[in-house]
């Protein structure tokens, strides 16, 4: 008896040792600052897992990955980055491993891939920013083309920026006027250049009065005391939903499970609401600065149709905004 119990207590010593040594290693493009609070939120909740991550944009951790990939030593096993598209070309790739049992309760169908195989995370929108010191106060996208916005207007260039695509092939596809609407934006002088920051600077600053941006950069600004408001269009914003996904050459399957289900949870999820994103749940309140989540409508976007029209649509941009 005396061995049986000392073998039980031999086998809980080396599962709890395998369970504190057990490593995480996460890619991802979230901003340093927030790429580190989810990690401290998760190994919080899970102190047996230990996180190694690295962060870039996407573009960068996309080719650090398929470089493994090629050289037979994949290290990450999840990854958390901006958009879907780049989930779908993984997946299409083969690349990403289907979680039936993700813990999707308070998730909206449309928010997680129907195959399970990757799972958004938050809504990170994209409206009109304003400064204070504006003509008139934008409601609608078709105030962008008014004769008091010409030569104010700054953008996300779609080119460098995935939210700016998502947001472009977005518009493009629910606005009656299609393309034409960003031929007029180009005749009324918008500019198309880097990235939302690059926008955030020349609305706050006052170079330009007007700017398409994501949510959360200038509702943090305006709480710092910035003179910039935002605005949710009544026809509706694009969203990117930061999903998170297993890679299908995770070496470590269960803490990367028990990642996504933490940031799926209602837990992980007030975690990105105290960041300041939109929560991808329905039953976790919006941060503050926004507008009660019934009031915001989020435009139709087919992920895998933007993948296969990434090229076309990024030359369709360059044209209409060089006429």
């Amino acid at each position: 008896m005396r061995q049986i119990v000392l073998a039980a207590l031999l086998l809980a010593s080396t599962v709890a040792g395998a369970a504190a040594d057990s490593t995480l290693v996460l890619y991802t493009s979230q901003p340093n600052t927030d790429a580190q609070q989810t990690v401290d939120a998760f190994m919080a909740k899970n102190p047996g897992i230990k996180v190694d991550w690295v962060r870039d944009g996407t573009p960068k951790i996309l080719a650090k990955l398929h470089a493994e990939i090629e050289a037979g030593q994949p290290q990450a096993d999840v990854l958390l980055i901006a958009d879907v598209v780049t989930m779908e070309g993984l997946k299409k790739e083969g690349r990403l491993l289907a979680y039936p049992e993700a813990k999707v309760e308070g998730l909206d169908a449309a928010l997680y891939d129907k195959d399970r195989t990757y799972f958004s995370t938050k809504l990170i929108t994209t409206g009109i920013v304003y400064n204070t010191k504006a003509p008139f106060v934008p409601t609608s996208w078709e105030d962008l083309k008014k004769p008091e916005a010409k030569g104010l207007i700054a953008m996300p260039s779609p080119l460098t920026s995935g939210a700016a695509m998502i947001h472009t092939v977005t518009l493009t596809g629910n606005l009656a006027e299609g393309w034409d609407y960003y031929g007029a934006l180009a005749k009324n002088g918008a500019q198309a250049s880097g990235g939302n920051g690059d926008v955030l600077k020349a609305v706050s600053g006052g170079d330009k009065l007007f700017g398409m941006i994501v949510d959360y950069m200038p509702i943090r600004e305006k709480a710092k005391g910035a003179p910039v408001e935002f605005v949710f269009p009544k026809e509706g914003v694009s969203a990117v939903t930061e999903p998170v996904a297993i890679l299908s050459t995770a070496k470590n399957q269960e803490a990367a499970k028990a990642f996504v289900d933490f940031l799926l949870s209602k837990d992980g999820q007030e975690v990105a609401a105290k960041m300041g994103y939109i929560p991808a749940r329905a039953d976790v309140a919006l941060p503050a600065g926004y507008p009660d989540r019934a009031s915001i409508k989020v435009l139709d976007y087919d992920a895998a149709a933007a993948l296969a029209n990434d090229a076309q649509n990024k030359e369709k941009f360059s044209a209409v905004m060089s006429q």
